[in-house]
């Protein structure tokens, strides 16, 4: 697709285009309120809806229900993009917005496992399904609706309050529930107040819907439907079409997978490791995270502003570059600023286990059916799984008892072959009970200390990790809409970014944490990120066109 060259003639933006434009963006923020709760609260909900398996399996189940709703993005894409680009943007994000609040409010309803067992979970599963559609069909039509109000030379700018909206519809769930978790209490909340934040949505939905309903149509939808040019078969021009389809697969491989790696490791990854992996306490990581996203979120409005003036590419490369660098060092400064007890231990009294690898099972069974009590290596690695502790792994001779090394000291496992299930649990208890007093020992600490985390840093670290995600996703939007037609752009830019953002970075949380699990090192998920940001920067060096001066009404 050849640059235009000069940017052409637009429109340029009344003052309530203007506004209709800060509305649109202000509704927006509500389906991400939505869609992010989940993940905020993905540590209860495990307690809630997977009780029926091993904790360490139970929380990566709880982060698969979570990436359950990115799964299905790419498949909202196609089916309401194709709806936006044949009926129109405005009605179609109604649509939209109408199903994610339904289905978040249905979430703070559910029975638990507790109460209706496995049934709870599966619908949980098709609650997260409805709202991943939803929330496919929405942001292609915000973004293709805000960039064709907007005027020549400031569609970055646009559209970076668009890029907001993702942040502040975080921002806002963990204001939410972070006042939620204060007025009741940790134990009222982990018990019932946890649905308090999904109910409230009916009143933000409502809210939301007239806001919507206040805008007009896209002046450049108009006037393509007033002239007869709208696609009769925008699937088929999007997707069955070379000149089209290879700058959907630019757009993926050279922007969007790096972006959305970066976007979900900078914030979900970063609020799951702080509270799972380092131990912090739930209502603290929160405030830490909303503190640092409150500081960092202008960097949206920044980058968008600066790539009107330098480009679009630069911008979200050199973010992809700088993050496949630095994730490493960030997290485990991370880890000696938020728990430095563990830091310390770590490095004092590093954990091995010196075990037969073949008689050793990944630490996650998504049925249910492994408790990881069977075998020497199991009872070893469960217990350090569950305690969050990393370690390395050594081989055993075949037929070994696994062996814990905690610095100098050695725990030898139980072989629990030939006994019966009380004498196992007893040999198996001994074991934890032996095992976690050489951790406490060495300095490994069961939570992280309140008083010894060093707040500042924390709150800097974070908040560089979300300059990161503002970085590459500031200039995104304006990016995408530039590089197709508006007869197709909403299906056309929809698709590779929520595939993009619903697989590559959805599944992230789920992906690394599996890794961290199978491997006892607890940065080896940061793998799954760097490689995808290392390879769509350079992807995108060279493959990504410019786009910034591109005419849109085309």
């Amino acid at each position: 697709m050849p640059d235009m060259g000069d940017t052409a003639k637009h429109h340029k933006a009344t003052r309530n285009e203007k506004l209709v434009i800060g509305a649109s963006s202000l509704g927006t923020i509500f389906e991400w309120y939505d869609f992010y709760l989940y993940g905020l609260l993905a540590t209860t909900i495990s307690a809630q809806f997977f009780s029926g398996v091993n904790e360490t399996t139970g929380f990566i189940l709880a982060l698969a229900a979570f990436a359950a709703g990115f799964a299905v993005r790419p498949f909202g894409a196609v089916v309401f993009g194709r709806i936006g680009d044949l009926v129109g943007r405005k009605y179609t994000f109604l649509v939209t917005m109408g199903i994610m609040g339904l289905s978040t409010f249905a979430v703070g309803l559910l029975p638990s496992y507790a109460s209706i067992g496995v049934a709870a979970p599966i619908l949980l599963v098709c609650l997260r399904l409805l709202q991943g559609l939803a929330l496919g069909g929405q942001y292609g039509g915000a973004a293709t609706y805000i960039s064709e109000h907007a005027p020549d030379g400031k569609r970055g700018l646009y559209t970076s309050w668009l890029q907001t909206t993702a942040t502040l519809g975080l921002f806002a769930s963990l204001i939410i529930v972070i006042g939620i978790r204060t007025a009741l209490g940790e134990d009222a909340f982990a018990a019932w107040g946890w649905r308090l934040p999904f109910l409230a949505s009916a009143l933000l939905l409502v809210v939301s819907l007239w806001i919507r309903m206040q805008l007009n149509e896209s002046p450049v939808f108009q006037k393509m439907k007033a002239e007869g040019k709208t696609s009769k078969a925008p699937l088929t021009e999007a997707f069955g079409r070379w000149d089209n389809l290879k700058w959907v697969l630019v757009a993926l491989f050279g922007a969007v997978a790096g972006q959305a790696v970066v976007w979900y490791a900078g914030q979900f990854y970063a609020l799951f490791f702080l509270e799972k992996t380092l131990k912090v306490d739930g209502a603290t990581t929160n405030i830490l995270i909303a503190i640092a996203l409150g500081i960092a979120t202008p960097g949206f409005i920044f980058f968008g502003w600066l790539s009107d003036r330098i480009g679009r590419k630069p911008i979200i490369l050199a973010g992809c570059a700088i993050a496949a660098l630095a994730y490493f060092p960030l997290f485990q400064a991370l880890t000696a600023a938020a728990n430095p007890a563990l830091a310390r231990a770590q490095a004092t009294a590093p954990v091995t286990v010196i075990a037969d690898q073949d008689h050793c099972s990944v630490q996650f069974d998504p049925v249910g059916r492994n408790g990881f009590d069977r075998r020497s290596c199991d009872i070893a690695k469960a217990y350090l799984a569950k305690a969050g502790v990393s370690y390395a792994n050594q081989p055993a001779p075949p037929g070994a008892a696994a062996q814990v090394r905690v610095g100098d000291e050695i725990v030898t496992a139980p072989q629990p072959g030939g006994m019966g299930d009380a004498q196992r649990k007893a040999a198996i208890a001994i074991f934890q009970d032996e095992l976690g007093a050489v951790l406490a020992d060495a300095g490994y600490p069961a939570r992280a200390d309140p008083e010894a985390i060093d707040k500042p840093l924390v709150v800097a670290i974070l908040t560089a990790l979300a300059l990161l995600v503002t970085m590459v996703y500031g200039p995104i939007a304006a990016l995408l809409v530039e590089l197709f037609p508006s007869r197709i752009r909403y299906t056309s830019m929809s698709v590779p970014y929520h595939v993009g953002n619903g697989w590559f970075g959805g599944f992230l949380p789920t992906t690394a944490f599996a890794i961290v699990a199978a491997t006892g090192n607890i940065y080896n998920g940061l793998w799954y990120p760097i490689v995808i940001a290392g390879a769509t920067a350079i992807f995108g060096l060279f493959f990504l066109p410019e786009t910034y001066r591109r005419n849109i009404d085309r």
